[in-house]
């Protein structure tokens, strides 16, 4: 007879999660995000969805899915969806695109349109507003739009209070720092907050990039798609590219993360620059 065991034990571990659960629960964040989830990921996805578990009393991952399964449309797939994305952002991660946008968007008499695909808890986003505001002047800059999305609505709540730390802010250079964020003072002290006029050209929205169709404006001078296309297969990642063409501008930048090349699953962009993309067709005839 075949006994399935737990595919998490331990000193402290006090819920069941058999190897079916945990394949369950692969499959369904698949289905709904794109995300694959390796065999090293158990102890995450243990420790992580075990609050939604003890939130309602239950102590089997079985249990639990098995309510998602009866419960197509419940909230709590939000929860679950939330619970195992990964949010690791900073301002000005990844230093060396933000120069480059600003080269690329610099002397535009028109407002311009940037769209972060993984804004996680707001730091990009900003990031990408102080640019522009130092690029463009603050008059030009207040006319331009980040459009700002994530499938996680928790990390999106955060963003939109564009409250920090004030030890997170600084660390961006006592200049930038003093320009745009308010620090807090009593209760609030050692936090410090996002300007209006920077908060103000920032449009906060849940997409999943997974979903077959987006409801999303455009097209865009540049698109930041950075460190979430590791979370998703190959077919999951030339198919978000190939969504993304009617998207940007022609001369447009698709920006992606340090680890993230894409030159061997899509025929629609070019590498350009350190992780940085245009459009095939805007580069020239094909080679």
């Amino acid at each position: 007879m075949n006994v399935e065991v737990p595919a998490v034990s331990g000193f402290g571990r006090d819920l069941v999660m058999t190897d079916a659960d945990f394949r369950r629960i692969s499959q369904l964040i698949y289905d709904r995000a794109g995300i694959v989830l390796a065999d090293n990921k158990r102890e995450m996805v243990y420790s992580r969805l075990a609050k939604r578990l003890r939130l309602h009393g239950m102590s089997h991952f079985g249990e639990y899915l098995d309510r998602l399964a009866r419960q197509p449309g419940a909230r709590e797939w939000e929860a679950f969806t939330n619970a195992l994305t990964t949010n690791l952002t900073a301002f000005f991660r990844e230093a060396h695109h933000f120069p480059l946008l600003a080269a690329h968007v610099a002397g535009r008499r028109e407002p311009v349109r940037i769209w972060c695909a993984a804004a996680s808890t707001g730091e990009e986003p900003y990031s990408i507003a102080m640019t522009l505001i130092e690029a463009l002047g603050p008059q030009m800059a207040s006319q331009s739009r980040v459009i700002a999305t994530d499938i996680d609505t928790e990390a999106l709540a955060k963003a939109r209070t564009g409250v920090y730390p004030l030890k997170q802010v600084l660390e961006m250079g006592e200049e930038r720092a003093h320009r745009f964020f308010l620090r807090g003072s009593g209760e609030r002290i050692g936090l410090a907050r996002v300007r209006q006029e920077l908060m103000n050209m920032v449009e906060f929205s849940q997409l999943n990039l997974h979903d077959a169709q987006w409801k999303i404006g455009g097209p865009f001078d540049a698109i930041f798609c950075r460190n979430i296309m590791i979370y998703f297969d190959k077919t999951s990642q030339a198919k978000i590219l190939k969504h993304f063409v009617p998207y940007l501008k022609p001369d447009g930048l698709l920006i992606t993360g340090h680890s993230e090349n894409f030159s061997y699953i899509s025929d629609d962009f070019v590498l350009r620059g350190q992780t940085v993309y245009t459009l095939r067709d805007a580069a020239g005839p094909k080679g």
